[in-house]
C-alpha cells in the first residue's frame, strides 16, 4: 500500500478531483467545501432526486389509469361534471359519440368509470332514467326500453356544453 489516496466527484459541471496523502485529499475537499461547490453540488443532487421521484409517481399514477379511462377524466374535468347525473351523460357521450358504441351495458360503463378511478355511479338505470325525464337522453323506439341504448338529445349536448364553457 502506497499511501496514496485520491477522490474524484463530478456532478453536471461540477467536478472535484484531489490525489495524495490523505491529509492532502482532506485539506483540499474542505477548501472545496469551503468555497460553495459542495453545497451547490448536493442542491443539485437534491434536485434531481426529487425530479426522479416525481416523475416515477407522475408516471407510476397514468399508468394506474388506462388511456381510455385518462381521455374520460379529462372530459370530465374539463366539463366540470362533477354530479353522477353528469358524469353519467359524459360517459354516455363518450362512449357512443367519441368511441362509437351503439350498444352501451352497465358493465361497459361502470368500466369507464372505473378505468378513470372516478367512483362507479352504482344504479345506472337510476340515473338513465332521471336523464331521460330531463329529456337530456332518449331511447329509440325499435331498441324498446333498454336503457343500454340510450342518446343523447340535442338538449343533454347542449346542457354538457354549458358545463364546459362555465
Amino acid at each position: 500500500m502506497t499511501g496514496l489516496n485520491k477522490i474524484s466527484i463530478q456532478v453536471g459541471e461540477f467536478e472535484f478531483e484531489s490525489e495524495g496523502s490523505q491529509i492532502e485529499v482532506d485539506e483540499k475537499f474542505a477548501r472545496f467545501k469551503e468555497e460553495g461547490f459542495w453545497n451547490i453540488i448536493t442542491e443539485r443532487l437534491e434536485e434531481a432526486k426529487d425530479m426522479t421521484i416525481d416523475s416515477s409517481n407522475s408516471t407510476s399514477q397514468e399508468k394506474s389509469i388506462s388511456d381510455r379511462g385518462m381521455k374520460f377524466r379529462t372530459l370530465i374535468e374539463n366539463c366540470s361534471l362533477e354530479g353522477k347525473p353528469d358524469q353519467v351523460l359524459g360517459a354516455l357521450h363518450f362512449l357512443r359519440d367519441v368511441e362509437g358504441l351503439e350498444d352501451c351495458p352497465p358493465r361497459v360503463i361502470n368500466a369507464l368509470f372505473e378505468q378513470a378511478n372516478v367512483e362507479p355511479p352504482g344504479n345506472l338505470s337510476l340515473y338513465i332514467n332521471r336523464l331521460c325525464d330531463k329529456e337530456f337522453l332518449a331511447i329509440p323506439k325499435q331498441h324498446g326500453d333498454k336503457n343500454r341504448y340510450a342518446e343523447l338529445t340535442e338538449a343533454g349536448r347542449k346542457h354538457l356544453e354549458n358545463k364546459a364553457n362555465n
